[in-house]
Protein backbone atom coordinates (compact mmCIF):
# COMPACT_ATOMS: atom_id res chain seq x y z
CA UNK A 1 0.00 0.00 0.00
CA UNK A 2 1.17 3.50 -0.81
CA UNK A 3 0.10 6.81 0.69
CA UNK A 4 -0.84 9.96 -1.20
CA UNK A 5 -2.87 13.15 -1.20
CA UNK A 6 -6.07 13.46 -3.22
CA UNK A 7 -5.53 16.41 -5.56
CA UNK A 8 -8.62 16.12 -7.75
CA UNK A 9 -11.48 14.04 -9.11
CA UNK A 10 -12.19 12.56 -12.52
CA UNK A 11 -15.65 12.72 -14.06
CA UNK A 12 -16.55 10.04 -16.59
CA UNK A 13 -19.21 10.33 -19.26
CA UNK A 14 -19.50 6.53 -19.52
CA UNK A 15 -18.42 3.65 -17.32
CA UNK A 16 -18.83 -0.09 -17.15
CA UNK A 17 -21.80 -1.19 -14.98
CA UNK A 18 -19.59 -2.91 -12.39
CA UNK A 19 -17.95 0.44 -11.55
CA UNK A 20 -21.06 2.63 -11.25
CA UNK A 21 -21.43 4.38 -7.92
CA UNK A 22 -17.80 4.98 -7.02
CA UNK A 23 -15.58 7.97 -7.64
CA UNK A 24 -12.26 8.31 -9.40
CA UNK A 25 -9.58 10.33 -7.61
CA UNK A 26 -6.33 11.91 -8.80
CA UNK A 27 -3.68 11.14 -6.22
CA UNK A 28 -0.25 12.66 -5.69
CA UNK A 29 1.73 9.77 -4.14
CA UNK A 30 4.07 10.43 -1.24
CA UNK A 31 7.74 9.79 -1.88
CA UNK A 32 10.65 9.24 0.48
CA UNK A 33 11.41 12.97 0.24
CA UNK A 34 7.96 13.83 1.65
CA UNK A 35 8.81 11.98 4.84
CA UNK A 36 12.42 13.18 5.04
CA UNK A 37 11.32 16.84 4.90
CA UNK A 38 8.94 16.35 7.83
CA UNK A 39 5.33 17.23 8.54
CA UNK A 40 5.57 20.59 6.75
CA UNK A 41 5.98 18.76 3.44
CA UNK A 42 2.80 16.71 3.90
CA UNK A 43 0.66 17.00 1.88
CA UNK A 44 2.46 18.12 -1.23
CA UNK A 45 2.68 17.47 -4.91
CA UNK A 46 4.93 14.67 -6.04
CA UNK A 47 7.06 14.54 -9.16
CA UNK A 48 5.96 10.90 -9.57
CA UNK A 49 3.14 10.05 -12.01
CA UNK A 50 -0.35 10.84 -10.72
CA UNK A 51 -2.51 7.68 -10.62
CA UNK A 52 -6.28 7.67 -11.04
CA UNK A 53 -7.62 5.68 -8.09
CA UNK A 54 -11.02 3.96 -7.84
CA UNK A 55 -12.63 5.09 -4.59
CA UNK A 56 -15.66 3.66 -2.82
CA UNK A 57 -14.62 4.79 0.68
CA UNK A 58 -15.41 8.49 0.22
CA UNK A 59 -11.99 10.12 -0.04
CA UNK A 60 -12.04 13.84 -0.74
CA UNK A 61 -9.73 16.47 -2.17
CA UNK A 62 -6.94 17.31 0.26
CA UNK A 63 -7.30 14.06 2.19
CA UNK A 64 -4.52 11.54 2.69
CA UNK A 65 -5.41 8.05 1.50
CA UNK A 66 -3.78 4.65 1.32
CA UNK A 67 -4.11 3.02 -2.08
CA UNK A 68 -3.23 -0.33 -3.59
CA UNK A 69 -1.99 -0.74 -7.14
CA UNK A 70 -1.68 -3.63 -9.55
CA UNK A 71 -3.42 -6.96 -9.52
CA UNK A 72 -4.46 -6.61 -5.87
CA UNK A 73 -6.57 -3.55 -6.75
CA UNK A 74 -9.09 -5.77 -8.55
CA UNK A 75 -9.35 -8.27 -5.66
CA UNK A 76 -12.51 -6.76 -4.05
CA UNK A 77 -14.55 -7.39 -7.20
CA UNK A 78 -16.37 -10.65 -7.95
CA UNK A 79 -15.74 -10.43 -11.68
CA UNK A 80 -12.42 -9.48 -13.32
CA UNK A 81 -12.34 -5.68 -13.35
CA UNK A 82 -9.97 -3.45 -15.27
CA UNK A 83 -8.68 -1.07 -12.62
CA UNK A 84 -5.09 -0.28 -11.68
CA UNK A 85 -5.51 1.31 -8.23
CA UNK A 86 -8.11 1.31 -5.44
CA UNK A 87 -8.49 3.23 -2.18
CA UNK A 88 -7.74 0.94 0.76
CA UNK A 89 -7.72 3.40 3.66
CA UNK A 90 -8.62 6.95 4.67
CA UNK A 91 -5.66 8.18 6.74
CA UNK A 92 -6.22 10.39 9.79
CA UNK A 93 -2.63 10.99 10.89
CA UNK A 94 0.89 9.99 9.91
CA UNK A 95 3.65 9.59 12.49
CA UNK A 96 7.13 9.17 11.05
CA UNK A 97 10.28 8.71 13.09
CA UNK A 98 13.32 8.10 10.91
CA UNK A 99 16.00 5.72 12.09
CA UNK A 100 19.15 7.49 13.19
CA UNK A 101 22.41 5.66 12.71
Amino acid sequence: MRLGTVIGRVTLSKTVPALIGARWLLVSPFTREHFQRGADALPGLSKDPTPVVYDDLGGGVGQTIGFIEGREAASPFDQPTAIDAITAALVDEIFYSPCTQ
